[in-house]
């Protein structure tokens, strides 16, 4: 009995040592975790171009536009890409860690102190599209300390190597790769990232969608936008682009089979997953998300809506007449999937479409009614040519205008971007959507 005693107390012995040994070897590992990000030294007096800047848009986790005061680029606007990093993609096709890696580097440069951009060489240089500047991202979250942004994204597992080795600072890069490989951190770990959605959808954004809805016709995919107006057994879902300051947009048709639940989700100002069948239909003239529903007893099922969150405000994003319909926006593409290789000009309406706007002063010329209770209108800004197409808009009385009360007014309107028959309109869809100023 004494024998076997003695025997499990050995063997709690070398049970608790090789806890303590697995401990002090955690341990171990621990303290040799290397802030790569802060072992390079910001050298003012290199011979790299240097400029202090500020953050004008955050695109996503590897590309940002600056303004800067080098007088070298057009507005003062630096189109920046990250030199040695390549992180998941969260602006077009969004992948896992994607969202993570942007929001990572926006709380980076929000808090920052102050922000350094840096050249390789001795000279400022462009990346493969000829419209974004190669650059070292340098920050200091104190206002003494720099750290180095391209690297520490390296370091979390935020992103994989992209000619990381080849730079001024490519031993940092590689090692802060390995230890983030090691430590199997984001996009080593070989887990599934919590905020990307793995059902069968493809997961894109609502820029990646208008500007290549070719390639999606007929394909389900999913994405992510504030609802702005339900009308007609559709709703309107917008949101901003990083890349151009514009707002995106597409109509989501429910149908009349949605649940009360999805209902809710839907509602004018929450920020919602769209999950549907990406299709151009034909009687509307418009691309259109439709297909979606809501399985209220399987909430965490990929396939449903989601509500996100709510209490967003609406764009109605205030326009010049002129510019809306007669502009034209340059848009540079935003990696291999955009239809488009080069710099190519879109109508400002057109990237407009499905989006809400606030338009003014309008003066009525005249206009007819086809659908009882509607109205279509045709008016002038200046020298320009706007067409309006009233369905809900009221006046004092809680009755729709007419083309014969609003003859001659100027009047201020709320409405979306829409088309008809090859022409740009205004929808004014709300019973507050116009307004008599005169």
């Amino acid at each position: 009995m004494q024998v076997r005693h003695r025997m499990i107390r050995v063997l709690l012995s070398l049970f608790l040592a090789a806890l303590l040994a697995g401990g002090g070897a955690a341990g171990a590992e621990e303290a040799q975790s290397v802030d790569y990000a802060a072992s390079v030294a910001l050298d003012m007096s290199s011979e790299t171009v240097k400029a202090e800047a500020r953050v004008h848009t955050f695109v996503d986790g590897d590309t940002t536009h600056f303004t800067v005061s080098d007088g070298a680029f057009p507005n003062g606007i630096l189109r920046a890409r990250y030199i040695g990093v390549n992180t998941p993609e969260s602006t077009g096709k969004v992948e896992p860690w994607g969202k993570q890696a942007a929001r990572f580097t926006r709380e980076r440069l929000e808090s920052a102190a102050g922000i350094i951009v840096e050249s390789d060489t001795g000279k400022w240089n462009t990346d493969s599209t000829g419209s974004r500047t190669l650059v070292w991202v340098w920050y200091t979250p104190d206002g003494t300390h720099w750290r180095n942004l391209n690297i520490e994204l390296l370091q979390e597992g935020l992103a994989i190597a992209n000619s990381s080795a080849q730079n001024r600072y490519g031993e940092t890069c590689m090692a802060a790769i390995a230890q983030a490989r090691a430590a199997g951190l984001r996009v080593y770990s070989g887990e599934r990232d919590p905020e990307f959605y793995y059902g069968d959808a493809v997961e894109v954004t609502l820029r990646e969608l208008r500007l290549n809805s070719g390639s999606y016709e007929g394909v389900k995919v999913a994405f992510e936008g504030v609802v702005t107006v339900n009308h007609s057994n559709s709703v309107y879902v917008e949101a901003p682009d990083g890349e151009t300051g514009l707002y995106f947009g597409l109509p989501v048709y429910y149908g009349y089979n949605l649940s009360g639940g999805g209902m809710e989700i839907l509602r004018a100002g929450n920020l919602v997953r769209i999950v549907g069948i990406f299709q151009y239909y034909e009687a509307g003239g418009v691309w259109q998300v439709s297909g979606i529903t809501y399985r209220m007893m399987k909430p965490d099922d990929p396939g449903n809506i989601r509500l996100i969150s709510s209490g967003h405000e609406i764009p109605w994003t205030e326009t010049d007449a002129a510019v809306l319909m007669e502009g034209v926006v340059a848009l540079e593409p935003d990696g291999e999937d955009d239809a488009f290789s080069e710099a190519e000009e879109f109508d400002r309406a057109f990237l407009s479409l499905a989006t809400t706007v606030t338009v003014s002063p309008l003066t009525v010329q005249g206009g007819y009614t086809s659908i009882p209770g509607t109205a279509t209108l045709w008016c002038l800004s200046g020298g320009t040519e706007v067409q309006l197409y009233l369905d809900g808009a009221l006046n004092e009385s809680g009755v729709p205008y007419t083309v014969d009360e609003l003859r001659g007014k100027t009047v201020s309107v709320r409405g979306i971007v829409g088309q008809h028959n090859g022409e740009y309109q205004i929808y004014v869809l709300t019973p507050d959507g116009l307004e008599v100023l005169q």
